[in-house]
């Protein structure tokens, strides 16, 4: 539930490298970022085999997190997604490491993690965001009743195996990077992130929303809303906060 820290105090971001091309040209790549100077460096980048294959993806929508002495890597399986496909679809999958998966090229075999998606219309589930509880895990994701259109979902649960679903907002059809923010006094301070797109119904566009554990909107981060869909990623710093997110730059043509 904490930003991992290195001892020159810089933090560590993972981020879609977008390719050449749709979906399957992209990657998941770790970050460092100093919070003092925002001097930001690439220094790892991550591939994924799914169960029962040997074809190496680059599946994206990651999510990197330690837990003990082992990195657990939730990712959205966007590596081979086609859109025009008659059985299009995203999952996610779940990896464990002990290796130093902050440096370096590494690929992971992943293992399916069942997003629950009870009573909901759910054609794909994706942006996995993991927080261990005292008494298990929450995990924010998003799940799409047709592509593209998709809204939060929060699912609990006491291990990763045996989630189920706790709360959903289909209202919302155009909210992605659902991420999960602990105050400081645990658990029952949790709050919930997400993103509102410009597509999405008037009440809920182009803008951070603050939402509690049952997805009941709280409020609004007071911060610049630069593009698209850019997720509400939140780093405390002294008194203050950084949101690290993307602003759409374009790089080599359209």
């Amino acid at each position: 539930g904490r930003p991992w820290v290195d001892p020159s105090g810089a933090v560590a971001l993972t981020a879609t490298s977008a390719g050449p091309g749709p979906f399957g040209t992209g990657h998941t790549s770790v970050w460092s970022l100093a919070p003092d100077t925002l001097a930001l460096a690439h220094t790892a980048d991550l591939f994924f085999q799914r169960l029962g294959s040997t074809a190496v993806h680059g599946d994206h929508a990651t999510h990197l997190l330690r837990d003990d002495d082992t990195w657990v890597v939730a990712t959205s399986t966007w590596g081979d997604f086609d859109p025009d496909r008659d059985d299009a679809s995203v999952e996610v999958t779940v990896s464990t490491s002990t290796e130093d998966l902050l440096r370096g090229v590494h690929v992971l075999p992943g293992d399916p993690l069942p997003l629950p998606t009870d009573g909901l219309t759910s054609v794909g589930v994706w942006d996995p965001h993991l927080l261990r509880t005292p008494t298990g895990w929450l995990v924010g994701y998003v799940s799409a009743s047709r592509f593209f259109r998709f809204g939060p979902v929060l699912a609990e649960g006491p291990d990763l195996d045996s989630l189920r679903l706790r709360a959903a907002d289909p209202a919302r059809r155009a909210t992605e990077g659902t991420t999960l923010l602990p105050h400081p006094e645990g658990t029952a301070g949790v709050v919930v992130l997400v993103s509102d797109g410009r597509d999405g119904p008037r009440a809920a566009r182009e803008r951070w929303a603050v939402l509690d554990l049952d997805l009941h909107p709280r409020g609004t981060l007071h911060a610049p809303y630069p593009t698209n869909i850019p997720w509400p990623t939140l780093v405390p710093h002294g008194e203050d906060w950084l949101l690290v997110t993307f602003d759409d730059t374009r790089h080599g043509g359209r």
